[in-house]
């Protein structure tokens, strides 16, 4: 998968792993991941799927309709790459939150939905529910930030309460925090999610 990889001054702090929205990049959120946290090595990732020429994290139906069978291939592929490139850049594979915006929160949540232990947390920006009627793995220790948009034509806020329930059904610590915005990345969401990163890191 193409990625950056930018190695952190400390050791001890979690390693970011960096996923952009629909037609982003691996350089969307690097800003975005050094206000978070300044000194966490990154892995900034592209997305290995192409809509209308738009990097995406997997395929979709119509607009908010999840093509389910790729979405559970490429997570597998997300967390294969997730644990090749602790090997290869030797950082600690159990120490990796996720921050993601749109459908790179929607692939954050996808690992959190289908594999134990594959995140020590995760920033989710204006995520959806990957997928509904399945049992999730137990996500106790597992802390998620979740931001969303009261006015959010993509994510309406039913689906983000609706994720926080299934998250914390599962044992995970989840704070949601609204912004009365569109679906937009707000500086206040991404400042919130630095407050509540410093609290649980």
């Amino acid at each position: 998968m193409n990625h950056i990889f930018q190695e952190g001054q400390d050791k001890n702090a979690p390693t970011l792993l960096l996923l952009h929205g629909t037609g982003g990049t691996e350089q969307d959120l690097i800003g975005i991941g050094k206000m978070i946290s300044a000194n966490s090595s990154i892995l900034s990732v592209r997305g290995n799927v192409l809509e209308s020429g738009m990097p995406r994290f997997f395929r979709r139906l119509a607009e908010g309709v999840f093509d389910e069978e790729d979405l559970i291939f490429r997570t597998e592929e997300l967390k294969q790459f997730l644990d090749d490139s602790a090997q290869e850049y030797g950082f600690d594979r159990d120490n990796v939150v996720a921050v993601g915006y749109s459908n790179g929160a929607n692939i954050a949540a996808s690992m959190l939905f289908h594999f134990q232990n594959s995140l020590k947390g995760a920033i989710l920006f204006h995520p959806m529910v990957p997928r509904r009627g399945i049992d999730l793995p137990d996500l106790t220790g597992t802390s998620v930030f979740i931001g969303a948009g009261k006015n959010d034509p993509m994510c309406p806020p039913e689906e983000s309460e609706e994720l926080q329930v299934l998250l914390q059904g599962a044992g995970a610590e989840v704070q949601l925090h609204w912004e009365y915005h569109g679906h937009q990345l707000t500086i206040g969401e991404v400042e919130k999610a630095a407050e509540w990163f410093k609290l649980n890191y």
